[in-house]
C-alpha cells in the first residue's frame, strides 16, 4: 500500500497559531496514522514540556488529532478536529506529563484498533512545521522525512540489511539517511530508510518478498 508523506517542509499556508504547536503537531499525527495504516478506535496522546503547558491555547490538542485522522495541516476542519473524532468514533485521551524531555515539544501516541492491533510513536516539532521521530514502538531511531523514507520490519538476522540495500542498489535508488535498531539480538528489529527518490511497486514487492521482513511501509509523496 501507498502513502502520502506526513513530513513535507510546510509553507505559510497552515491552519493555527504557530507552526510547532499545530502545524508540526499535525505532521506527527499524520505520521501515525500512516504507520497504523488505518483509523484507530482509541488515541492516548501524551504531552511533555511546552507542548503540555499551552496545548488547548496553542490548538496543539485539535492538531495531533487531525493529523491521526489523517487531515493536511491546512484543513481547514482542524479547528473543529475534537468534535469530528467524537462524531466518527474515535475516542481520545490527553496526558500531561511532567517529566524533562530533550526536545520541549514532545509528544507520544499511543494508537489502538480495538482488536490488539497497537503503535507508539513518540515525536518532536523542531520548528516551522518540521518534526522529528525519535521512538516507534519503543525502537529509537531518527526519522527527519526530509525525502521519501520506507520503513522496514524485519528479523535480526544476518544478511537482512544487506539484502534491502541490494534491492535498493539494483534499482539505482540512493539512501540519503539510515537508521537500524533491534529490541535484542535475533529478535525484532526495523530499518527506516530515507532515500532521493521513492520506491516504486516493483521494488516494493521485492522489499516485501524478502526472507526474514514481516513488513514494509512506504512514507511518499
Amino acid at each position: 500500500m501507498k502513502y502520502r508523506s506526513a513530513f513535507d517542509i510546510i509553507g505559510p499556508v497552515m491552519i493555527g497559531p504557530s507552526s510547532s504547536h499545530t502545524a508540526g503537531a499535525a505532521r506527527i499525527g499524520r505520521v501515525a496514522r500512516t504507520l497504523f495504516e488505518k483509523q484507530p478506535a482509541k488515541a492516548v496522546i501524551s504531552l511533555y514540556g511546552s507542548f503540555a503547558k499551552t496545548y488547548k491555547g496553542h490548538g496543539t490538542d485539535r492538531a495531533l488529532v487531525a493529523g491521526i485522522m489523517d487531515f493536511d495541516t491546512f484543513d481547514e476542519r482542524i479547528p473543529d478536529a475534537l468534535k469530528i473524532a467524537e462524531q466518527s468514533g474515535l475516542q481520545v485521551e490527553f496526558i500531561t506529563e511532567d517529566a524533562v524531555t530533550e526536545h520541549p515539544n514532545t509528544v507520544k501516541i499511543n494508537l489502538y484498533d480495538g482488536q490488539g492491533k497497537e503503535l507508539e510513536i513518540v515525536g518532536i516539532s523542531i520548528g516551522g512545521g518540521t518534526i522529528e521521530i525519535t521512538e516507534i514502538n519503543s525502537f529509537k531511531l531518527k526519522l527527519s522525512g526530509g525525502n521519501p523514507a520506507i520503513l522496514v520490519v524485519h528479523h535480526d538476522r544476518f544478511g537482512l540489511i544487506s539484502a534491502v540495500t541490494t534491492v535498493l542498489s539494483k534499482y539505482q535508488i540512493n539512501i540519503g539517511h539510515m537508521e537500524v535498531s533491534r529490541k535484542d539480538k535475533g529478535d525484532t528489529a526495523v530499518m527506516v530508510i530515507e532515500m532521493d527518490h521513492k520506491i516504486e511497486n516493483g521494488v516494493y514487492a521485492e522489499l516485501t518478498a524478502l526472507d526474514g521482513v514481516d513488513q514494509v511501509i512506504r512514507l511518499v509523496d
